[in-house]
């Protein structure tokens, strides 16, 4: 326990808190940190692109980047969507270590019998746990997955053997808070986080859910209180450390990219939203395996990496609207582990990623493609995804003339023959 304290303690003498007062927020120049501003500006064209709001990155808490697109600012509220579920999972932390509730409680204890429409042997074992891990065993593929009334809420399978992204079990986390505790979800979160951290915003009734509206610098500071554990400058807020522990690591043993309404990074597989599928690998390949992020419906990330002391937020819309659009955010991260002026792979004039060997790379005539896989198809892209060359061969290796195209950086995309799909970055000088 000494030796946890003490690498917390020296963590946060590392760290950077902005006043929970005012707007002064310290700065750090990118080039500082080896950042290009030609990459920085390829970034802000991918965001805008992706009709983005905001971006922020930290890192030792002090602002790198900071981006407003269109007419939003940096005081404009926006929406947090499903990234808010974080907030909420704090909240019911704090709700714990207070001793207004156990994880363990059943959620009935506070919603009252029958606030579903299962069995009372059924109900009784749903546990406030099991809506922080999406593990309620509730239908999620009702008519209206977000309804929160007894009606849509219907049993699939027993508490604990099912993990199905639901936002039902989830939102009446909020009614399990205000019960416990006797305060309103929206007084409480002021008491306990948005006063001795600075941050700003509310729970805004849309349907049937809560939805957290804020400023991005808000939403920064969150992100900077989960990279610090739950410690604001020295405050220790959350200091239930096995509550905090158990949200930031896998919550159960059927997703394991899932802690508490958190998603991980690293893991040996993950499930999505509307589907039982278990997918092989990371969440999120291009980003760091300690990732802990809060993503949400439209793009609304906060993504944290403790081992780097980095926190980057993207706020907006998204073309494709899902609930948990993490192609966009590893797309994102793409682009930010290309800010470096000088990256590994073009020092080396060599690009190498699993079964394919990109080269050189810098190129400016030709470029070779070499494979342990068949390849049936390159395509050459721009940052915006247009496709600018492309060819069909089953050669190996393969050659392919780029003295037209001009410079810049370029994805390469290689379709093989079993299926499978590869994404490289090429720069043309």
């Amino acid at each position: 326990m000494l030796s946890a304290l003490v690498a917390l303690n020296a963590n946060a003498q590392s760290l950077y808190f902005p006043p929970a007062e005012g707007n002064e927020w310290d700065t750090i120049a990118p080039s500082s940190l080896g950042y290009c501003r030609q990459k920085i500006e390829s970034l802000f064209d991918f965001l805008e692109a992706e009709n983005t709001k905001a971006f922020i990155l930290l890192k030792d808490g002090k602002i790198v980047l900071e981006k407003y697109f269109g007419s939003q600012t940096q005081t404009s509220p926006w929406q947090w969507a499903s990234a808010g579920k974080t907030i909420t999972s704090f909240l019911v932390g704090i709700a714990q270590q207070e001793g207004h509730l156990s994880i363990s409680d059943t959620t009935a204890a506070f919603l009252g019998q029958g606030w579903t429409d299962c069995t009372p042997e059924q109900e009784e074992k749903i546990t406030i746990r099991h809506q922080l891990t999406m593990t309620s065993g509730l239908d999620d593929d009702v008519t209206d997955p977000f309804c929160t009334l007894d009606t849509c809420l219907v049993y699939k399978a027993d508490a604990g053997s099912r993990w199905a992204y639901h936002n039902g079990p989830y939102t009446l986390l909020d009614n399990v808070i205000e019960n416990a505790t006797g305060v309103n979800l929206n007084v409480y979160t002021t008491q306990k986080l948005k006063n001795p951290t600075g941050m700003s915003g509310s729970f805004i009734p849309v349907g049937y859910n809560n939805v957290f509206f804020s400023n991005a610098r808000s939403m920064a500071r969150f992100g900077l209180l989960i990279l610090n554990n739950g410690n604001w400058d020295g405050n220790q807020i959350l200091d239930d450390t096995a509550y905090f522990n158990q949200m930031v690591n896998t919550s159960q043993s059927i997703n394991p990219s899932y802690g508490y309404l958190c998603w991980l990074n690293g893991k040996s597989s993950y499930m999505i939203p509307s589907t039982q599928i278990v997918f092989q690998g990371s969440l999120c390949s291009n980003a760091p395996s300690d990732m802990i992020v809060a993503m949400g419906k439209g793009g609304q990330f906060l993504n944290v990496v403790p081992g780097q002391r980095l926190v980057w937020l993207r706020m907006g819309d998204e073309p494709e609207n899902s609930l948990v659009p993490f192609l966009l955010n590893n797309d994102i991260w793409e682009y930010i582990n290309a800010l470096e002026c000088a990256p590994a792979e073009i020092e080396n004039k060599d690009y190498r990623y699993g079964d394919v060997h990109l080269f050189p790379n810098p190129a400016m005539d030709v470029l070779n493609i070499k494979s342990d896989l068949e390849i049936s198809k390159i395509e050459i892209l721009t940052i915006h995804r247009q496709i600018v060359k492309g060819i069909c061969t089953m050669g190996n290796p393969i050659s392919i003339s780029i003295n037209e195209l001009p410079a810049g950086l370029y994805l390469v995309k290689a379709n093989f023959t079993n299926g499978e799909v590869w994404t490289g970055k090429l720069v043309k000088d």
